[in-house]
């Protein structure tokens, strides 16, 4: 049972909202009356999916969802009266993974946020691939001075600073790119 955290920055009651998430299979936790404590109350409430209900999404409330996109992300969906696409834009950068204009309808709810999940699920797998990418790159980076600091200091050719590096690591039982590290910084030093 997933569970859902709602915030509403209109008049407009959830009630009816709350009942028809219920209703689909959804725990439905305490909503949160401003878009200003959305970070704490996602940190407290541990929700898998957070559902906003705002006339417009004003700077503030982009600020906390790129905030808890950064700290604690979560599939997020916006109802929203405003279709402007600029703020559209904003707040898909900000996190959204789902902005609906024109009114927050129960009926549509479950497709909704069945878009939502596959959204962020795969926008989880590209950051994970490409937080493995980026830390090869700096292995690969951290490898190449350590070869270069092996060339200059001890006079080896290419192929014979990395055969060094490669055994140390074997000898150590440590990653190549971890003993590279070690090497670096203590070149730095000296």
């Amino acid at each position: 049972m997933l569970r859902v955290l709602l915030v509403n920055d209109t008049d407009k009651p959830i009630a009816d909202l709350a009942q028809a998430l219920r209703a689909a299979g959804y725990e439905v936790l305490p909503h949160v009356a401003v878009a200003a404590r959305l970070l704490k109350a996602v940190q407290e409430q541990q929700p898998d999916v957070v559902i906003l209900d705002v006339e417009s999404p004003s700077r503030d409330t982009l600020e906390q969802l790129a905030m808890l996109h950064r700290h604690a992300p979560r599939p997020v969906v916006m109802f929203s009266a405003d279709g402007d696409d600029a703020l559209i834009r904003d707040a898909v950068g900000a996190g959204v993974a789902a902005y609906v204009v024109d009114g927050l309808s129960p009926a549509r709810l479950a497709p909704v946020l069945s878009v939502a999940l596959a959204r962020f699920e795969q926008q989880a797998h590209v950051r994970q691939r490409l937080d493995a990418l980026e830390r090869t790159l700096e292995d690969r980076k951290d490898i190449d001075r350590a070869k270069a600091l092996l060339m200059e200091r001890r006079g080896m050719g290419e192929a014979e600073a990395y055969a060094a590096l490669r055994q140390q690591a074997m000898n150590q039982g440590l990653k190549l790119a971890d003993v590279a590290r070690r090497i670096v910084a203590m070149a730095d030093l000296l």
